[in-house]
């Protein structure tokens, strides 16, 4: 019996507890740049009775992208696609966060999406970081539209104007929002659809390390505090909102992002509109 096909991108908290909620009865193929990680999570699936492929991938480079889609192929239809790779930037510098988050989103978007099966769906895990600010009308219109392997090009990504790899990580995110919104009209020919989901602070490794580090930890600390929530979010919370999105009773939803952060962005905003309201 052939099974569907559950890519999973990304063995860390959020893939992990992703793959485990979406694995019952079907295939996944689970995918990671890091061997020792992506063997872990396979290993102890498996070990629970699920079925698992384990793939590296490096998803900012074409070629081992669109490998992995093949091979996601050839196992079954593919009827869902769960991307949760990425840097944050307390781990990585700016050239490869861009690298990572934005040009390997859009590869994955486009690779998966001559490949998932009508009536299947995906998942993009961008951040809340893509809702805390603005950018500038034509650098958004450039990050939709700029064909995936020019994105580096743009000017206001050079490496020399774009240095801050925290400005670069909020870019990227927000990018993320724009690009499957524009790749929701190619899966939507196929008959599949595609959303993103924007967490919050979330009780990861990666979300452990920034809580921890120096310049970005008090800041995080300091959103918890001020959040209708009033604690970090679990992988599970962001698996729950997946499993929405990549079911029937999203059938009706794509092109969007879910906000799955406990406030914290309502809070923000909210605080910015009244210190604004404040100075007229």
């Amino acid at each position: 019996m052939v099974r569907d096909v559950v890519v999973v991108i990304g063995a860390g908290g959020m893939g992990r507890a992703i793959a485990r909620r979406q694995a019952g009865g079907k295939q996944v193929l689970l995918a990671d740049f890091d061997e020792t990680t992506l063997r872990t999570a396979a290993d102890a699936m498996v070990d629970d009775g699920h079925t698992v492929i384990a793939a590296s991938v490096d998803v900012s480079a074409r070629e081992s992208v669109a490998e992995l889609a093949k091979t996601a192929e050839s196992l079954g239809p593919v009827t869902q696609i769960v991307h949760t790779a990425g840097l944050s930037p307390a781990q990585a510098p700016t050239a490869a966060i861009l690298r990572v988050d934005l040009v390997g989103v859009g590869l994955v978007l486009e690779e998966f999406g001559q490949v998932v099966a009508p009536g299947g769906a995906g998942v993009v895990i961008a951040s809340m970081g893509g809702h805390m600010g603005t950018l500038p009308a034509d650098l958004e219109a450039a990050l939709a539209t700029t064909p995936t392997d020019e994105l580096l090009n743009l000017p206001a990504l050079a490496p020399d104007v774009l240095t801050e790899p925290g400005l670069a990580y909020a870019i990227a995110k927000r990018a993320n929002h724009l690009q499957v919104r524009v790749a929701s009209v190619a899966w939507g020919e196929r008959g599949a659809r595609i959303n993103s989901i924007s967490p919050g602070i979330i009780s990861t490794a990666m979300g452990r390390q920034e809580l921890s580090s120096a310049a970005t930890g008090d800041g995080m600390r300091a959103m918890i505090g001020m959040s209708a929530a009033e604690r970090a979010g679990t992988p599970d919370d962001i698996a729950a909102a997946a499993a929405f999105l990549l079911g029937p009773d999203a059938a009706f939803v794509t092109g969007t992002d879910l906000l799955v952060d406990g406030g914290v962005v309502a809070a923000f905003l909210g605080r910015a509109a009244s210190a604004a309201a404040e100075t007229h």
